[in-house]
């Protein structure tokens, strides 16, 4: 269906929700479809973490990561125009609840208490429409600090002693290297229009990230060379259902419930900050393209995400979770996006285009057995590249010099003790620092801080200063 100039991408209302048939609401690009079918290297990197830290077989993780790619549609047909993902920074702390538990059924229940408790709190505040009155209501510089914490929590799940930097830091470095160039050089983005390969290069995103790794991971002996098989994926739902479910296990104790509530809702504050990146990303790229209105809700957002967690949980409970954003892949998305109603027509058909090539790619036994090397070297490049992104647009939110160094602080304890205590961090030194702040009082700060040539020259004696002049009058 064709839009308004200036309008939004038709739809079908729904009380909060604005709901988008595929095909119908939205229509399909076939570059970003592309990008989905390899990069689903990157939604397979979930099965590593459910092996080593669940003991799951490689059949039933499957099963969990296709089930999973399922429920990402929910976002854009129920009207959030964003490519759904896992709520990665907050990994760490899941495992560290997790490990207090024994490998085994305990465990599995204590992360299904844990899912569906996340997913719960997320309804309930989008429910009482408190989702978006949080991302009003924070101030820019606890805002700036925990995206930039999550981005430093990113890059040292990366670089941490025995992260996946050590295991393959050669691939990693040249692979994500490349990524970097061809997503954000100002270089690269003044070739792309010089020739057709520069443009192709450049219109399929992070997927050479992916291509390169197969190539160059077993060239200098950090991964093994892909063992092409044909056919299709092998999933296991009744496996699934009988050993890592409600169904087969029963239903945590209440207990799991209560005790994993400190974790959840550092998670969510984690997860919150997502929401506020999506919501500047969609913002950023609103304003290169007037001709179609993005709308972003973070309170659908909440109750969509909320019913994804409490829906994995019961149906197939994963570490990763599930978040608002694929940082890595909304910024590629994005990107495109920015470079006209030419290269992509509608915002939403960029996100499920993408989404309809991951879920595509995860049936495919060709392409699982292809990018199942590098698996951990895809993951390592997600995560950087989310840092990456995390670091620039948190800087921006800082809207002074004082919301740039509340956020420094608040980052770093957000990244070294948790989001709990960074969080609390925030709070105190906005409340310090920024206590009946006025724009004069900010201006004589930034003179502090960047002291003018009149300034210093005022302080210097009348020979000197009548010299700077003189110099500065010939300069003239």
């Amino acid at each position: 269906m064709k839009r308004e100039h200036g309008k939004e991408q038709p739809y079908i209302a729904a009380g909060p929700f604005k709901i988008r048939v595929p095909f119908i609401h939205v229509g399909f690009e076939k570059v970003d479809f592309m990008q989905g079918l390899l990069l689903c290297a990157v939604c397979l990197g979930m099965i590593p973490i459910l092996q080593e830290y669940l003991g799951m077989p490689f059949e039933v993780a499957m099963t969990i990561v296709v089930i999973n790619g399922l429920l990402y549609f929910l976002h854009i047909t129920l009207g959030d125009p964003i490519i759904p993902g896992w709520i990665t920074p907050a990994i760490p702390i899941v495992i560290l609840y997790l490990n207090q538990y024994e490998i085994g059924p305990e465990r599995v229940l204590a992360l299904i208490a844990f899912q569906i408790s996340l997913g719960v709190l997320a309804i309930l505040l989008g429910v009482a429409g408190l989702g978006q009155r949080v991302a009003s209501i924070v101030p820019d510089a606890m805002k700036s600090g925990i995206i930039i914490g999550a981005g430093i929590a990113a890059v040292n799940s990366v670089l941490v002693d025995g992260g996946r930097f050590e295991q393959a830091p050669i691939s990693i470095v040249i692979c994500t290297g490349v990524g970097f160039y061809l997503l954000f050089s100002s270089h690269f983005k003044s070739q792309r229009n010089h020739n057709r390969f520069t443009q192709f290069l450049a219109d399929l995103g992070s997927l050479p990230i992916i291509l390169l790794a197969i190539v160059v991971g077993p060239l200098v002996g950090e991964i093994p060379w892909p063992q092409l098989e044909w056919g299709f994926t092998t999933l296991a739902f009744g496996e699934l259902f009988q050993n890592w479910t409600i169904f087969g296990l029963g239903l945590p104790p209440l207990q799991m419930f209560v005790m994993g509530l400190p974790a959840v809702v550092s998670t969510y504050i984690i997860l919150f900050g997502d929401v506020i990146q999506a919501k500047c990303l969609l913002e950023d790229a609103g304003k290169k393209r007037p001709d179609e209105k993005i709308d972003f809700n973070a309170n659908r957002s909440n109750m969509i995400f909320g019913a994804r967690n409490v829906l994995m949980g019961i149906f197939g409970p994963t570490i990763t979770l599930c978040g608002p954003l694929a940082a890595a892949m909304q910024v590629v998305v994005c990107e495109r996006f920015k470079l006209g109603p030419k290269t992509m027509d509608s915002i939403n058909s960029g996100a499920i285009s993408y989404r309809y090539g991951t879920l595509v790619g995860y049936f495919l036994l060709p392409i699982v057995t292809l990018v199942k090397p590098v698996l951990g070297i895809a993951l390592a490049a997600t995560l950087l590249i989310q840092g990456f992104v995390s670091f620039r647009v948190g800087v921006t939110k800082s809207k002074t010099v004082n919301d740039l160094g509340i956020a420094g602080v608040m980052a770093a304890v957000i990244a070294t003790k948790g989001a709990a205590l960074g969080l609390g961090a925030g709070i105190i030194l906005c409340l310090f620092v920024n206590l009946g702040k006025s724009q004069r009082h900010e201006s004589e700060i930034a003179a502090e801080l960047e002291p003018s040539r009149e300034s210093d020259n005022a302080k210097a004696s009348p020979a000197k200063l009548n010299s700077a002049k003189t110099s500065m009058a010939s300069s003239r």
